[in-house]
């Protein structure tokens, strides 16, 4: 049952942010705004709004003017269940505990500003403030409380929090002023403040920077091979680094406890 509703919650997440960002984006109000057709503009109907089931059902082609309705949609809304499932199943202490339940439900409410953040960069490369900055205040709300409310060692717990952020955060302001902006864009400086925060550990920080390097790398290494792109062309980081601390978040401990037993015994 579990899983079910969560399942369902993600669709509906998935299929609001996918409007959140599209209205955002065109300067329009993603609170209040009613949905339309990208293409006719024609006012959805609450039958046209069924998270996947309308795309299925109509075939991906909106009803009115038969324009196909952008993959983008039912994709994002799958991941987004995908991801409240993977996180509930995968999540890396029991929770059977008070305090790890208050993680989960901060990591699963940030998860939807995550994946906001990482369509937005992904079709427009950039990371605005106005998905960054609350999602940073749901992370670090939720941080807080569990550090004053649950945990054992409140000095090390804030701590490391505050390494977490200087490692995941504070490495791309580096870059970013050494560089002058060429080699990072800020956006992914304030990105740190949200990642270092759900992490809060410098080691899985660095491990999320690790992976998302090599994730993004990985991506490019086709079109530089191809002669599509050359090594200045600019790449959308925003995506990998979320992915990134996704893994981070659910297998990271593992991971780097499986690195200190091979080559830190």
């Amino acid at each position: 049952m579990i899983i079910a509703a969560l399942a369902v919650l993600g669709l509906i997440f998935g299929s609001f942010l996918n409007a959140m960002v599209s209205r955002m984006h065109a300067g329009k109000d993603w609170v209040r705004g009613r949905s339309q057709c990208d293409g006719c503009g024609h006012q959805l109907a609450a039958k046209d709004l069924v998270p996947l089931l309308s795309w299925l059902s109509l075939k991906g082609r909106c009803r009115y003017c038969g324009q196909k309705i952008s993959w983008q949609h039912p994709a994002i809304e799958l991941a987004t269940a995908a991801a409240f499932i993977l996180s509930y199943i995968f999540w890396p202490a029991s929770l059977g505990l008070a305090g790890q339940k208050l993680l989960l439900v901060t990591w699963l409410i940030s998860v939807i500003g995550l994946m906001a953040l990482l369509v937005y960069d992904a079709r427009w490369m950039t990371l605005p403030n106005r998905i960054l900055y609350p999602t940073f205040f749901v992370a670090a709300a939720g941080r807080l409380a569990y550090i004053l409310g649950f945990a054992d060692n409140k000095a090390h717990s804030l701590l490391f929090w505050v390494f977490g952020v200087l490692v995941a955060s504070g490495l791309f302001w580096l870059l970013f002023m050494v560089s002058g902006g060429r080699w990072i864009g800020y956006g992914d400086v304030r990105l740190g403040l949200v990642t270092g925060t759900l992490l809060a550990s410098p080691w899985l920080s660095f491990l999320m920077i690790f992976i998302a390097s090599v994730l993004g790398t990985l991506a490019a290494l086709p079109d530089l091979i191809a002669g599509r792109k050359g090594f200045g062309s600019k790449l959308p980081f925003g995506p990998f680094l979320i992915t990134a601390t996704a893994i981070a978040v659910l297998f990271g401990d593992q991971i780097v406890n499986w690195y200190k037993s091979i080559f830190l015994p």
